[in-house]
């Protein structure tokens, strides 16, 4: 075991020794992850968070009650009473205010003094991460203690204003309590995008109520492949019910928005559409027959892009998911799409000659063709007032500068596009997709995935802004990790995957210009604490020092 390891492991166990001491008294720490920007220090009288502490806010603002409520919630946890919930401003109590001097809008101040402590945002927003950083100060386990809390002041705001986590529902379903528990774990890492991956070959996952048929066909597949493309099947059904209806939707977003998080739904086009042509063949390029897939990978058959039929189809769709999700972006896929079909396809051949689209030494005539169809759903998503966001192989063929990029295969695609004028979201696989093992031992350590590996190190390493000069920096909006679930089943095997390299992308989007990984290490107990008393189901590794 290295010294840094064994020094985080050490501070873990006293840790739990000092909570779980039996005495009257907790230790309160502002060595959280992320890091805040600025923690000052005041060398005057602790503040003694007791039962009798009040907590207080402003009245008639329901969103500040609520971020009031959660942090009730959270001392309950931690110390087993639930402090009482006012308005106005209590004397010897937390505070809850906006502050118009705080300039980022996700920004806030946390006063911590022998008199009380206050937590001012900008916005609600900003409030309720100070409200994260009062939790994740406080000790995870201090059952029937007070808990002492450094008189300080703190001032802090995120580097990026999007901090994304992506799950895919469509390769295995994950139930709405389970999205709102992955949701939960978001809020715990100052996270406020969640990217649902609801659409993909192997099952439709959001009802459409113009298509009924997609979540009774498309949904079901009558298999699955054992293991990495064993070639051998388990004989099971597989999808029947497995979708969300537009209520659940409805409640799901609802429970994000508490939570100052923005579902961002990703409807997958033109490729990954084998569940939408299994329900209707007539989408497709050659009529099929068509079913959903069994196999993992990528699926030569596709939506027809010469097919008006299909094209409205795909409207139609993301109409409805703009009716549901008040995003300000649509996530519209466009990656991974095989052209093999539109070669041959007399439809698509004559939508390229009708359009008068032409290959070049870039691009196919077909690769071109993907651009249109993009274009032409972004032309359709602005005119809903939103805006579009798509996987890096939308820049193939060329795409308007108001499309935001999230660059996966690799960092270059990003670079090229903010080089370009586009907005980037970085999430390249080598450190953002976290169904990549987390061991370069998988087969001894890990369940079965890929076997791929991403550490908690390699993921700490990303820099999105890496080559970018000053002005193109500003072009990347943020970072993402990534979740496909090809062998992830359940939301234990999710936890595992996603924690504890969450926190270091949390890191990453939060405080990325003062990054230190030993200093990472030496805070990760705390939060690791606090993965424990709620249950989640976190990867060992970084502190048995396997990597």
């Amino acid at each position: 075991m290295n010294k840094l390891i064994k020094y985080a492991c050490i501070l873990t166990t006293l840790a739990g020794a000092v909570a779980c001491s039996g005495g009257k008294k907790a230790q309160g720490d502002y060595a959280i992850i992320p890091l805040p920007q600025e923690v000052v220090t005041q060398g005057s009288a602790p503040f003694l968070l007791k039962p009798s502490t009040p907590i207080s806010y402003q009245e008639g603002d329901a969103e500040m009650e609520q971020t009031a409520r959660f942090l009730a919630s959270y001392v309950k946890e931690a110390t087993g009473y639930e402090p009482k919930v006012i308005t106005g401003n209590a004397d010897k109590g937390i505070h809850l205010s906006i502050a118009s001097d705080i300039r980022n809008p996700e920004g806030y101040r946390l006063l911590v003094s022998e008199n009380g402590i206050e937590i001012a945002g900008a916005s609600n927003a900003g409030i309720f991460y100070g409200v994260q950083t009062l939790r994740k100060s406080i000790p995870a386990v201090a059952e029937g203690m007070d808990i002492e809390l450094p008189a300080a002041s703190i001032n802090d705001y995120p580097r990026f204003p999007y901090r994304g986590m992506h799950l895919d529902v469509s390769r295995h379903f994950f139930p709405v309590d389970s999205v709102k528990k992955f949701i939960d774990i978001l809020a715990l890492h100052n996270m406020n995008r969640f990217h649902w991956h609801l659409t993909d070959d192997q099952g439709w996952r959001i009802e459409i109520k113009k298509y009924p048929e997609l979540t009774q066909i498309g949904a079901q597949r009558k298999e699955t492949v054992i293991g990495r493309n064993s070639g051998k099947y388990d004989g099971k059904p597989y999808g029947e019910g497995m979708f969300y209806t537009q209520d659940e939707i409805r409640d799901v977003i609802a429970y994000a928005q508490e939570r100052f998080i923005t579902i961002i739904p990703e409807i997958d086009l033109p490729g990954h559409q084998l569940a939408a042509i299994t329900t209707y063949p007539d989408l497709g390029c050659t009529g099929g027959p068509y079913e959903v897939w069994t196999q993992w990978g990528v699926s030569d058959d596709v939506i027809c892009a010469g097919n008006e039929k299909a094209m409205t189809f795909l409207e139609d769709v993301l109409g409805e998911v703009i009716d549901l999700f008040p995003s300000e972006y649509i996530h519209v896929g466009g990656d991974e799409c095989p052209k093999v079909r539109w070669k041959s396809c007399p439809k698509c051949q004559a939508r390229i000659k009708a359009e008068g689209i032409k290959g070049d030494s870039k691009h196919t005539a077909e690769e071109y063709l993907q651009s249109y169809v993009i274009s032409r759903m972004e032309k359709f998503v602005e005119s809903k007032g939103r805006h579009i966001i798509g996987w890096d192989e939308i820049l193939q063929g060329g795409i308007s500068k108001t499309a935001n990029i999230m660059s996966w295969n690799g960092s270059d695609p990003g670079i090229k596009a903010a080089q370009r004028g586009n907005p980037v979201i970085m999430t390249p696989k080598w450190y953002c997709y976290f169904d990549y093992s987390q061991t370069s031992d998988p087969e001894r350590y890990e369940p079965l995935g890929n076997t791929r590996y991403v550490s908690v190190r390699q993921a700490y390493r990303l820099d999105p802004c890496d080559r970018l000069t000053l002005p193109d920096q500003k072009r990347i909006r943020g970072v993402q990790c990534n979740l496909w679930t090809e062998y992830i089943a359940d939301i234990r095997h999710a936890q595992h995957m996603v924690l504890p390299r969450m926190a270091a992308l949390a890191e990453t989007g939060w405080a990325n210009d003062r990054k230190d990984y030993n200093d990472f290490v030496r805070r990760i107990p705390a939060l690791v604490a606090v993965y424990k008393a709620e249950g989640y189901n976190y990867a060992p590794y970084l502190f048995e020092g396997i990597e």
